[in-house]
């Protein structure tokens, strides 16, 4: 089957409806979005249609200084978790595998 992106389709019209954010707020969203997802196509095109919205360099470029940050803090604290779990797991017992009794080179 064929891929279908009415759905998709759909749910953008749905939340760019919404009357809780400006349309610059809107673009923004969607260029911090693109920006998180590493695509650059998608992002010069979010840069594309802020611009157009009359959204200038300046703030773009602190968007991106956020992006950038959130992104960061994001990665140390995912790491971070990650070296706590691997230090969980080293410290569990290991039971049989690690007994004396155990042939070598187990």
């Amino acid at each position: 089957m064929a891929y279908d992106g009415a759905q998709v389709q759909d749910y953008l019209g749905k939340t760019h409806a919404t009357s809780s954010l400006t349309d610059g707020e809107k673009h923004l969203v969607g260029l911090a979005v693109t920006m998180t997802r590493g695509c650059q196509v998608c992002t010069r095109n979010r840069i594309v249609k802020a611009r157009a919205a009359g959204i200038g360099d300046e703030v773009i470029n602190a968007l991106v200084e956020v992006v950038a940050a959130v992104n960061a803090g994001v990665t140390a604290a995912t790491a971070r978790e990650g070296f706590r779990l691997a230090d969980e797991s080293e410290a569990e017992a290991c039971g049989a595998l690690c007994s004396a009794a155990a042939p070598a080179g187990r």
